[in-house]
């Protein structure tokens, strides 16, 4: 019997940005919304891609996608054992805009936790992505697929080095105070800047997070002054609706450097056609990237190795799996069946002959079993 697992998605190899916004499903409607319509499953979603996991037929997730106003051409549909294959390229990194940036493993682990946290998860999706976790780990220990510091927040950072040479002395303007903002922010403090102003909705976690690289901090409203002081601004809010439009930007003396790193965007397109203002979005990143994916380039075929090892472990263990839940059935059946041959008889008897009865069955399906 095949292995029952499929994937439905599109990712930033598939869809451009606007269409990726469209797929993604928040955690908090979303994508509870999502898990329920597929009944079991585990839905992977960032700012790269949507990826909904399950087992048995894949048209109903296809089809919760194409809602979402998704072309079929932006998707990707994979069953089996290349479903599977898919999973443990991307917790290893294989996959990502960034290769081998470390967030990905996170956001997989996150997705089986809200799996189970909506009871959706069943036994094959909680090996596969038990299984791709701990793939994910080994690709960074045993490989130098992580080497460095690899993340879209870096990119974001080598994509401002290549606008600028130098950054010491500009004021950046970081729009968002969680994690992507936090990367960023590390990253750029070696690299002496003269200000950091970190603008966040809510106004507290925007000081605390200043107070860590010596920033200053705003709440949202005061975003139309802060814009008029930074010389590069990094958005990466959380907020449904665009933060940036062109109406907030009025004509300066010298240019301003915008990069765009959420989804859905924070910045209005636009911006882009202002002649004073350069925006740069996720897509932007990819040309970024072309640089790191050469320098780690000798060790893909090492993570592809582990990559199929762990299919193998996989396959090993559901051919198990399968022998287990059949044993289980013919057991089970064999138990009712002696229960009606033998009313008079009590539950441990029943037991005990429909144990007789399946010895040899057994003996038989793990010989099938065996390669």
């Amino acid at each position: 019997m095949a292995l029952p697992l499929y994937l439905v998605g599109l990712s930033h190899k598939t869809a451009p940005v606007e269409v990726r916004e469209r797929a993604s499903l928040d955690p908090v409607v979303g994508l509870p919304a999502a898990l329920s319509a597929l009944g079991k499953g585990v839905v992977l979603s960032t700012c790269n891609r949507t990826e909904l996991y399950g087992v048995g037929s894949p048209e109903r997730a296809k089809a919760l996608l194409l809602k979402r106003g998704v072309a079929p051409r932006h998707l990707y549909v994979k069953e089996g054992q290349e479903a599977l294959r898919h999973l443990f390229r991307v917790a290893a990194g294989l996959d990502s805009l960034v290769v081998g940036e470390a967030q990905i493993l996170g956001q997989v682990r996150e997705a089986l936790f809200l799996a189970r946290k909506y009871g959706a998860t069943e036994s094959l999706l909680e090996k596969a992505f038990q299984s791709a976790i701990a793939l994910g780990k080994r690709a960074r220990s045993e490989t130098g697929i992580g080497a460095g510091a690899v993340s879209v927040a870096y990119a974001a950072l080598d994509l401002a080095l290549a606008v600028y040479g130098d950054l010491s002395g500009l004021s950046v303007a970081v729009l968002g105070a969680g994690e992507m903002a936090e990367l960023f922010l590390t990253h750029l403090k070696a690299h002496g800047v003269g200000r950091v102003l970190v603008v966040n909705r809510t106004e507290e976690r925007a000081r605390a997070l200043a107070e860590r690289f010596g920033g200053e901090a705003f709440g949202l409203p005061a975003l139309p002054q802060v814009l008029r002081q930074a010389d590069l601004v990094v958005a990466s809010a959380a907020a449904p609706h665009y933060l940036v439009g062109p109406e907030d930007l009025p004509k300066r003396a010298k240019p301003l450097f915008l990069i765009d790193i959420a989804l859905p965007r924070n910045i209005d397109p636009r911006v882009g056609r202002l002649p004073h203002a350069y925006l740069y979005n996720l897509d932007d990143l990819e040309r970024v990237v072309e640089r790191n994916l050469r320098a780690r380039e000798g060790e893909v075929p090492k993570v592809e190795a582990l990559v199929e090892k762990a299919l193998a472990d996989y396959l090993e263990w559901y051919a198990g799996h399968r022998v287990r839940e059949a044993i289980r059935a013919l057991e089970e059946r064999l138990f009712q069946e002696v229960a009606r041959e033998l009313p008079g008889a009590d539950p441990l008897t029943w037991r005990k002959e429909a144990g007789r009865r399946a010895h040899p069955l057994i003996l038989a399906l793990k010989a099938q079993a065996r390669p």
